[in-house]
């Protein structure tokens, strides 16, 4: 199959705009001139680094001797990604509103982390406290196996936003996708799952393969496999439709499981055509196609599936739904809800693995509901992708003035900016971007004067209570680092 056409209109939404508006080599990103680039100066960035830890470990004390107490925690920490950190030891939690979060050592810092999407609807959204406070608290029982009318009123909610006809609960995206491809196999008669080189699907073992100079291979850090994902899966490259069209000719994969926009590796999005080329190809060859919208609902209501009028076979959504509460959800096509369901020999009320007792429990559906309806609403989305549209212009005008050969892009409510410019078309070279020292030079000053990033990229996304000045914050922050860095 030929590449997309280049000057196709598809896919082209407000979701996709970046400033200035995307080229053809260029899609979705806008990067420096390069006549004015600089080269780094290593050594003034070690320096400049070595200076913002000093100063984070003698601003957080109380965070300090918090960690170096938690002995008995497996790398000092509850999940051990949050030992993630530029400086020696985390941030703790005191307490967390809206679009803030205030540490041990009683700093509140701007929150464009927002838990990873787990807090996109911010922190402890009103609505979202009342209805949790009314489950647990008022009419009481979290988890009883027993369904709850909310349930009904979230699948509906989604159903409008996704197009997926019929839900189910979990309790977390890693989960719905587990159980999407265990459907997938069962429908298809197939056992591999072909996904794209650093896509974004929790900790599916499956999604655990990258593409390398000498073939496939399991993702460097991959932890105890069960099974090599070089046996279990395929993988092809975003954006690349010949290398899609030549792994679906085997026959054997039951599902392409992707992000209609890469997020794992910084943001990067489809060529015009290619989401359109991506489900004629697997519907050619009888393989299902499951949308992660885990991360791209930063896009809008319905994430890059409602915005741009994408068809997959199945959606997979989690983090932000519940407003922070644990959920995870995979909608299924009508037709093949259907034909699953009426399957005599797939056992999923008991033994078929698709489930789990705390699935579709009633604070977590609570919570949804609430979320769904009075917090991420069309207006919200409207505010937070203004606010993100303003921050992308304010970084690509940073990169402008310093000559940065950097590329920002953004997708709805989420922006982010990689160190690579043009923008990358595809994981792999989006991984190859990666400057850890300059990444962490970059966290560490912002947070050290109050703005907080994920941890692991450069992404800044809104919530519903962020503001046109803590944007402004941001930005003013960015162009000092910046400014310190090229001096």
């Amino acid at each position: 199959m030929t590449q997309p056409n280049r000057d196709s209109g598809t896919h082209t939404g407000d979701a996709q705009q970046t400033t200035p508006p995307a080229t053809h080599e260029n899609p979705g990103g806008s990067h420096s001139s390069g006549s004015s680039q600089q080269p780094l100066d290593r050594a003034r960035l070690t320096a400049l680094l070595a200076e913002e830890r000093r100063s984070y470990q003698q601003r957080n004390p109380r965070s300090r001797t918090a960690h170096e107490k938690a002995g008995h925690l497996l790398g000092g920490v509850p999940m051990t990604w949050m030992a993630k950190s530029a400086a020696g030891f985390p941030l703790y939690l005191e307490r967390a509103a809206g679009a803030r979060v205030t540490d041990l050592d009683g700093h509140e810092l701007i929150d464009f982390c927002l838990g990873d999407t787990g807090a996109m609807a911010g922190h402890s959204p009103a609505p979202t406290v009342a209805a949790v406070a009314r489950r647990y608290g008022e009419l009481g029982g979290a988890t009883t196996m027993m369904p709850t009318e909310d349930a009904a009123v979230v699948a509906g909610e989604l159903a409008h936003r996704f197009g997926a006809s019929r839900w189910s609960f979990a309790l977390s995206a890693t989960d719905a996708n587990r159980w999407a491809l265990r459907l997938a196999r069962a429908f298809t008669g197939r056992s591999r799952i072909l996904v794209n080189s650093y896509s974004y699907h929790g900790s599916v073992d499956e999604s655990f393969i990258v593409t390398g100079p000498d073939g496939p291979r399991s993702r460097p850090g991959n932890v105890g496999a069960p099974v090599d994902p070089t046996v279990t899966s395929r993988v092809v490259e975003f954006n690349d439709l010949d290398g899609l069209e030549r792994e679906l000719s085997y026959g054997d994969v039951a599902a392409v499981l992707m992000e209609p926009a890469l997020t794992n590796m910084g943001i990067v999005l489809p060529l015009p055509g290619y989401l359109d080329g991506v489900r004629e190809l697997t519907r050619a060859a009888g393989a299902l196609l499951v949308n992660d919208e885990t991360h791209t609902i930063s896009a809008g209501p319905g994430g890059c599936t409602g915005a741009w009028g994408l068809a997959p076979d199945i959606v997979t959504v989690g983090k932000a739904i519940g407003g922070g509460i644990p959920i995870g959800a995979y909608g299924l096509s009508e037709p093949l809800a259907e034909e699953l369901w009426a399957r005599p020999d797939l056992d999923l009320v008991d033994t078929g693995g698709v489930g789990g007792t705390l699935a579709g429990n009633a604070l977590s559906l609570a919570a949804a509901r609430a979320t769904l309806t009075e917090v991420l609403t069309p207006a919200a989305y409207a505010h937070m992708t203004a606010l993100a549209t303003t921050y992308t212009a304010g970084v690509e005008r940073i990169v402008q003035d310093h000559g940065l050969p950097w590329s920002v892009v953004r997708l709805g409510a989420r922006a982010e900016y990689r160190f690579a410019a043009p923008a990358p078309l595809n994981g792999t070279s989006s991984q190859a971007a990666t400057d850890a020292e300059l990444e962490d030079y970059l966290h560490l000053f912002l947070i050290n004067r109050g703005v907080l990033l994920t941890p692991f990229h450069n992404m800044a996304l809104m919530c519903p209570q962020t503001s046109a000045a803590d944007v402004e914050t941001h930005l003013s922050l960015l162009d000092a680092a910046v400014r310190a860095l090229v001096a």
